[in-house]
């Protein structure tokens, strides 16, 4: 079986002369301080006392994973990020950190903290984050309130400047990092410089590509600390543009528990919300972020450092919360780490180093070259991808200017910044000579290899050990007898055969349309009436409410309230959820690391079904975990054979086999508007919205969703809710550019949003009430200080925002100008979430025809697939 572990950089091929250990931090690695000496997964031996140490080249460490995978080199010392070690370590820290937590909280609401890691409120909140920007929404516009090049807030020679409304997916990136584990700042750190380049153009969608972050929990090994918003927020008078930072946390974390992936919630709270308020005057739930509290002294100190260079002084804080204590030390001795902040750009970074006295600061000071490796990778991350192949690593490399990209993709993986496996896609040559060795032209082939960070690497790691824990754990003592009934008075054939197939294995995939969600809600029926715990999780609130109506208010709950604690069985003594079945819809929005947080969540021989619609976008996050379990074959797969009723349905149907085809809809259940231009689409919208739909399909205003492609551009989810708000609720936005009446979205995680509407305003800030948790009405006070991030209009959203939620009518807007961001998944997923009617303002003309006939979706580099196979077999 092939060997799937991360190469060793240290292993050698036989015969090869050892190389010298490579330094485990750097000469310019500021000391740790506190829970900052956890250190980083697996770092290297500190060098040895004089002399210059050797850094490996990508060939030797192609050599290196040639040498695991022919079992020449047995011997070879446990690879950086073994993944079982840190899966512990990682549990450890974060029973740690929940009840740290916990006692925080019930010393604040003035009760007993929960009893030990097995009490059911085990598991913390998601870190606020805001909404994701999904590679499939991403490309074509600056971010999220971006100044353009032109304008007087672009970025200035020798200034670094915090990005004015920095993208979601930025944001959500603060939200990832762990507050309880601050980070010994090091040089080069790229783990945490995702914000992409000011010249890139493929940032339209607001919630950004943040990497939910839906993002690992706190791994000891490569602990974090939580990075707040660098963003400025001045122009939230500004309807619909809303900025993003890294307190948008309504209250739907993900837990941490036992798990080892899912977002990080050490450093944010999330919104409390009491039972749905029975009158007006109810108390709302507060809507608070918590940080973790940073020295001002270190903040002053982090204050002088940036200034000197040219860059703001309100930077301050968000770098001491990044690189720690002693961040104006360690900016001094590498001041690259400032790429780390959210809202800082390459060049920009470039030009702070080259204020800041630090020695040799120009385009190949391997400094930077650390830096920008990780950054790269980061980048990839936003648009998906759990891994990238070396050579495009190189290739981005060598466009910021590194005169060394192989070095500097070398030197990384020496120190522990990413991780290398061979690519796996690609086999490896047979031996082809006479006595079955290895010709020499086929030892010195180039081994294709892929890159990864660690807390991605791990996380694929971790989801494929716990399906097989899942798979092998699992012992049929059920009475077949009851199953068999169970199937024979299912309501469906393909009902029946998932509950047979359940029946007998411990991880099961189903797949299907939105008809096909009560198939896996049949199979919880059947096994509560068999006497097991089953529960059924949604994505979303709504898919949650749309789902209690199949199993019960009791069984239904969201992913992440199962995961929190707010929902559900609650948590076994040993920190697993205390259920015997669990059957997860909408597990295509799943990344990889909220995969892998939930699937550990799941006991020993217990039951999980993962079901969804294999034709919808893919998460927000990065990874595609239910595409590649589906891939590998490694577990049953039941697919349903129950069509989406009606022309709406029909019309999903052809989209998913690649063909936009005409349907009859004598109802007018599908609706088509042509329009010319940006404009017009705005202006037939707004028309559809408040006048035709009403009138012609009785669905109110209220009730009908727009969704669009992105946040940014002349037909964008800004211009939209602006042109809305003003037909059907016109006010000055008296706070924050809000008015009571505004149909808002308070954004929870990547991708993931609360719909509600505007209930007035007070000196502490927002109120709102949420169609979500308690049901409609439940209110939430959001701070003054957290509505430019948390809030958005809401009466157009993004594709990935709209995914998994339903409404009765919908009106999707394809313009124009949509280019690559129009895939057949996004047209997919966009017309599914209309119940009773469906307008497509299209603008696209025969743009939107290639596009169902092109790719389902554009392709995203993971390691998934891969690992489990290797698992099976």
């Amino acid at each position: 079986m092939t060997d799937r572990r991360p190469a060793d950089p240290h292993a050698q091929d036989p015969g090869q002369a050892p190389a010298p250990d490579a330094p485990a931090e750097g000469p310019d690695a500021p000391p740790a301080s506190g829970s900052e000496g956890a250190g980083r997964s697996g770092g290297g031996a500190a060098p040895a006392p004089g002399g210059p140490v050797r850094r490996p080249d990508l060939a030797g460490l192609a050599a290196a994973v040639r040498s695991i995978e022919r079992g020449e080199n047995p011997a070879a010392p446990a690879p950086r990020g073994d993944a079982s070690e840190a899966r512990r370590r990682r549990r450890e820290a974060m029973a740690a950190e929940a009840a740290e937590m916990q006692a925080r909280e019930a010393e604040e609401a003035g009760r007993p903290a929960p009893g030990g890691p097995g009490s059911a409120d085990r598991a913390t909140p998601d870190p606020p984050s805001p909404e994701p920007r999904p590679a499939e929404e991403g490309a074509a516009e600056p971010e999220e309130g971006e100044a353009p090049p032109d304008e007087s807030r672009a970025a200035r020679p020798g200034r670094v400047q915090a990005a004015e409304g920095e993208d979601d997916q930025a944001g959500e990136r603060d939200g990832a990092r762990a507050a309880s584990g601050t980070r010994a700042a090091r040089p080069g750190d790229g783990t945490g410089t995702a914000q992409p380049d000011s010249t890139r153009t493929d940032d339209t969608t607001d919630a950004g590509r943040t990497r939910p972050d839906d993002a690992r929990t706190a791994q000891p090994t490569n602990t974090r600390a939580a990075q707040p918003d660098s963003t400025r927020t001045e122009d939230t008078a500004d309807a619909g543009r809303t900025r993003p930072d890294d307190t948008t946390d309504a209250g739907h974390a993900r837990a941490r528990g036992s798990q080892g992936g899912g977002e990080r919630p050490e450093q944010q709270q999330r919104a409390r919300g009491g039972p749905p308020a029975a009158t007006a005057a109810a108390a709302p739930a507060p809507f608070a972020a918590r940080k973790a509290p940073v020295d001002p002294r270190a903040v002053d100190a982090a204050r002088v450092a940036l200034t000197s260079g040219g860059a703001p002084a309100d930077l301050a804080e968000p770098v001491v919360r990044l690189l720690g204590e002693g961040a104006a030390e360690a900016l001094r001795a590498d001041p690259w780490l400032v790429l780390g902040v959210p809202g800082v750009r390459v060049e920009q970074a470039d030009a702070f180093a080259r204020a800041v006295p630090a020695g040799a600061t120009g385009p190949g000071d391997e400094r930077r070259a650390r830096a920008l490796v990780g950054h790269v990778m980061e980048r990839a991350a936003l648009e998906g991808h759990t891994a990238l192949r070396a050579e495009a690593v190189k290739a981005a490399l060598a466009g910021y200017g590194v005169p060394d990209p192989d070095a500097a993709v070398a030197a990384s993986v020496e120190d522990g910044h990413v991780l290398v496996f061979r690519d796996e896609s690609v086999p490896l040559p047979e031996p082809r000579g006479d006595d079955g060795d290895v010709d020499e032209d086929e030892d010195t082939a180039p081994v294709p290899l892929l890159l990864g960070l660690d807390r991605y690497a791990l996380a694929e790691e971790s989801l494929a050990d716990g399906c097989l824990r899942l798979l092998r754990s699992f012992e049929d003592d059920s009475d077949a007898g009851t199953w068999e009934k169970a199937a024979a008075s299912a309501p469906s054939a393909s009902a029946a055969q998932l509950i047979r197939t359940a029946a007998g294995s411990g991880l099961v995939l189903h797949t299907g349309g939105e008809a096909a969600r009560a198939e896996p809600a049949a199979l919880v029926r059947a096994a509560r009436a068999a006497g097991l715990r089953a529960y059924a999780a949604a994505y979303t609130d709504n898919g949650r409410r749309r789902l209690a109506e199949a199993v019960g208010a009791d069984a239904a709950v969201t992913v992440a309230g199962l995961l929190a604690g707010r929902g559900g069985p609650g948590r076994a003594p040993d920190g697993s959820l205390a259920l015997d079945l669990l059957a997860v819809l909408d597990a295509p929005q799943l990344s990889a690391e909220e995969a892998a947080t939930l699937v550990e969540a799941v006991p020993d021989g217990a039951r999980l079904v993962l079901s969804g619609d294999e034709f919808a976008l893919w998460s927000a996050g990065p990874g595609r975990a239910f595409a590649d379990l589906l891939a590998s074959k490694a577990c049953p797969r039941v697919t349903s054979r129950t069509p989406d009723p009606g022309p709406i349905g029909e019309l999903i149907s052809y989209i998913g086999a690649g063909e936009l085809a005409a349907v009859d809809a004598p109802a007018k259940e599908v609706v088509v508007v042509p329009v010319h231009d940006p404009a017009e689409a705005v202006l037939r919208t707004v028309q559809l919205v408040a006048d035709s739909v009403p009138r012609a399909i009785g669905v109110s205003a209220d009730r009908t969703q727009v969704i669009t492609l992105a946040h940014g551009g002349p037909a964008g989810t800004r211009a939209l809710n602006a042109a809305l708000k003003e037909r059907l609720n016109p006010g000055p936005g008296r706070f924050g550019g809000f008015d009571p009446g505004d149909r808002v979205v308070l954004v929870t995680g990547p991708g993931h949003v609360l719909p509600g509407t505007v209930a007035g305003a007070e000196q502490a800030g927002l109120r709102l009430e949420l169609e979500s948790g308690g049901g409609p009405g439940e209110p939430v006070l959001v701070p003054r200080e957290d509505v430019a991030a948390a809030v958005r209009h809401g009466w157009a959203l993004t594709g990935h925002q709209a995914a998994a939620m339903r409404w009765p009518a919908v009106v999707v807007v394809v313009p124009g100008d949509a280019g690559p961001l129009l895939t057949r998944s996004w047209v997919y997923t966009a017309f599914a979430r209309g119940e009773r009617h469906l307008s497509v303002v299209q603008g696209a003309d025969q743009g939107l025809a290639r596009a169902v006939a092109g790719p389902p979706a554009r392709l995203r580099t993971t390691r998934l697939s891969w690992v489990l196979r290797d698992l099976v077999s």
